[in-house]
């Protein structure tokens, strides 16, 4: 079974990448740390639901995508 984190992760990334955007502009727009956007994206870190939820609204998508 895939890892959700690791699963959550590229689903961010992919989203990020489509509409062309920085992990430095992701971040900056949810108001993280880069260094933990690429941390999510790699799976290495089990996001907390709040800072889902800015990712998902800075990525301008339901949270429903990212998984």
């Amino acid at each position: 079974m895939e890892d959700i984190c690791a699963r959550v992760g590229f689903n961010i990334r992919r989203i990020r990448e489509d509409k062309a955007i920085s992990q430095e502009q992701l971040a900056g727009i949810a108001d993280l740390h880069r260094a933990y956007i690429g941390q999510i994206e790699r799976g290495e870190k089990n996001i907390g639901l709040r800072n889902l939820e800015k990712i998902a609204k800075a990525l301008k998508v339901s949270i429903r995508d990212l998984f």
